[in-house]
């Protein structure tokens, strides 16, 4: 079928993205397939421009908000949807454009909901979240080495990373009955990598408050008791100013939020407490957050 046949007639268009490839999948009004393409993402932008204003789904997935950004400025209405949506969709054994054409039958559904697209701001935002978290994970694999190494000679260590920072030059100095040369040097080093890794991470934390301190909206969740700027400026990063949730409880539901967790499991994975989360959830208009977030 002709590239002029299918801008005329397609209404629907299904799209699964890979690293250097999307696979394209067009419905009628009817919902027959009228087209069916492998393109590179550098081509998608061209390709799609010739055709009428018409409903996008898109796999929401690895790099989707840029290619997303670049079809809504063509006119198109895109919708991000999440693989859950699309899956009981696919017919048969999976390929992508099986994939590409549950998306596109997903994407019509007024049940289906849908990945908000994000701006640049906010994967800028994201991203500075993404470093600190792994700076942070790589500074606890060196001290849980310094304290393993030293655990090996004898030397048992407090719990607790200051107590660690503070008795290791002591250690180092005066310990040399069982620390031999070779791994005083060892430690050292590693302690030489703990204070560059600390340096970076103050440096990520300190662009992210100030990034926190200048938007308007990580000001406003900062007026919540114990919401701080890395909590503020994490939550609109992911979520923007909150339009894809139509009350306080939906949000709820997303963090889980829910009966069936305990305030304890909540509080571990969230890094704040569940209380904390049930003023957000009030200050959302959540009718009763007391007993939707909560276990009792």
């Amino acid at each position: 079928m002709s590239q002029k046949t299918h801008a005329v007639i397609t209404c629907t268009i299904g799209i699964d993205t890979g690293k250097n490839t999307l696979h394209l999948v067009g419905l009628d009004d009817r919902g027959t397939i009228v087209l069916r393409e492998k393109l590179g993402r550098s081509r998608i932008r061209t390709r799609l421009a010739n055709i009428p204003p018409c409903l996008i789904g898109i796999e929401a997935g690895m790099a989707t908000h840029y290619v997303a950004r670049e079809l809504i400025a063509l006119g198109h209405d895109v919708r991000q949807v999440p693989p859950a949506y699309a899956r009981p969709f696919r017919q048969a054994h999976k390929n992508d454009f099986r994939d590409a054409y549950a998306i596109a039958e997903a994407v019509q559904r007024p049940s289906t909901r849908f990945v908000p697209v994000k701006t640049d701001d906010q994967l800028d935002l994201q991203a500075l979240h993404r470093v600190r978290s792994h700076l942070i994970s790589e500074r606890t694999a060196v001290i849980n080495q310094i304290r393993s190494f030293l655990l090996e000679r004898g030397i048992p260590v407090r719990q607790g990373l200051r107590f660690l920072r503070r008795q290791l030059p002591e250690i180092l100095a005066k310990r040399v009955d069982v620390l031999s040369p070779r791994m005083i040097r060892i430690v050292e080093d590693l302690g030489g990598d703990w204070r560059r890794l600390d340096e970076r991470i103050d440096c990520v934390t300190e662009e992210i408050e100030q990034l926190a301190h200048g938007t308007e909206s990580c000001r406003q969740l900062m007026t919540v008791p114990g919401i701080g700027p890395i909590i503020a400026s994490a939550m609109v990063a992911a979520i923007g100013n909150g339009a894809s949730f139509a009350k306080g409880r939906d949000f709820a539901a997303w963090l889980g939020l829910c009966r069936s967790r305990c305030r304890r499991e909540i509080g571990r994975s969230l890094g704040v407490s569940a209380s904390v989360i049930i003023v957000i959830c009030a200050r959302c208009s959540c009718k009763a957050p007391a007993l939707f977030c909560s276990d009792q």
